[in-house]
């Protein structure tokens, strides 16, 4: 049986995090704690890529805000910041109206008709986020998703000479110090293909291996991508051009995120998109149930036509004016039975 039938009945939902799960940016929670000045902060950031250049330095505009942090954390103005506090800060993250719940009501609805138990239909949330991954852990939507891809810091780094001594004692304030993993806009559409391909899931899988569309664990055109505007470009074309779906979120009542969105859509960038409101009646909600509903109708429809192509009609009583099949054709139809 091949892997087309007995494996791709899975859903993916990928979602990007800061204005699109919550109202603003998922790092308040530090700069409250800290007492420092948010805007300053961003102010900050914004300018930095700019700054570097005319000292001759060449940064990522995306990620700088990672360093920036450090630098904080190094100057003492966020002391003791570390993993296990980003994660415990991650707890005061406040989201859209809708969620958790939201993300738990999209799962069941696979569970919803005869034929999507039948066939063992599944959805899988992830996400997939510029922001802090730790700080995505310690919030109250962990437990609804299956991945999260997100920048994460390391604390105590190895030193020196770390191969040569079994137990090396590492001398260390215990704060963030280094960058361990940085996503950013572009590198977001690989984590697009690690779900695409079960690399997420199977660690013998490498993501650039060549791999034929009948063997990938989620079908593109099985995942839905959801975000809240032009710097989810790449993410957005990589569904598109594979035969997902993309949508674009906005703040409700949010006049210029509105107007960036419908430009998106008049640009062919996305399907459709609608406010960030997760409640069982808003539009947003509305379309990705309807949506979910497609593709689940579409799998069930897709494996029960292969089935039927598959299954070879068993033989049966002739009338009299019908010519019987040769004696060799008929003995192979009835002991061929693989």
């Amino acid at each position: 049986m091949s892997q087309s039938y007995s494996t791709q009945n899975k859903i993916a939902l990928i979602w990007d995090f800061d204005k699109t799960l919550i109202p603003g940016y998922m790092q308040q929670p530090i700069f409250e704690k800290f007492e420092i000045d948010e805007s300053l902060f961003w102010d900050e950031v914004n300018t930095m890529a700019g700054r570097y250049k005319e000292r001759g330095y060449t940064v990522s505009g995306e990620s700088v805000y990672l360093n920036h942090i450090l630098t904080y954390a190094r100057a003492g103005k966020m002391p003791g910041l570390n993993n296990k506090m980003l994660r415990e800060l991650g707890k005061e993250i406040v989201f859209y109206e809708g969620l958790p719940n939201f993300f738990e009501e999209l799962r069941e609805l696979t569970r919803s008709r005869p034929e999507y138990v039948r066939h063992d239909l599944q959805l899988e949330h992830y996400i997939v986020s510029t922001g802090l991954a730790e700080m995505i852990r310690g919030s109250a939507i962990a437990p609804y998703v299956d991945g999260i891809w997100g920048s994460e810091f390391i604390e105590n780094p190895l030193q020196p000479g770390y191969l040569d001594q079994d137990d090396f004692d590492m001398e260390s304030d215990d704060i963030v110090s280094q960058i361990g993993t940085m996503i950013d806009n572009t590198t977001k559409t690989r984590a697009l293909f690690e779900i695409n391909k079960g690399a997420n899931k199977n660690d013998t899988i490498d993501v650039n291996a060549k791999m034929a569309a009948e063997d990938r664990r989620i079908p593109f055109q099985n995942m839905i991508y959801i975000a809240d505007g032009p710097s989810d470009v790449p993410s957005f074309s990589v569904l598109r051009k594979f035969g997902g779906k993309a949508y674009a979120v906005y703040k409700p009542g949010n006049d210029a995120e509105f107007e960036q969105n419908d430009l998106l859509l008049q640009t062919d960038r996305i399907h459709a998109y609608g406010p960030a409101r997760y409640c069982s009646d808003s539009n947003t909600s509305m379309w990705l149930r309807m949506h979910v509903h497609k593709i689940c109708q579409r799998i069930v429809a897709d494996r029960e036509a292969y089935l039927t192509q598959r299954v070879a009609k068993p033989p049966r009583h002739l009338k009299d004016e019908e010519v019987p099949l040769p004696e060799e054709q008929v003995e192979q139809d009835v002991f061929d039975l693989d």
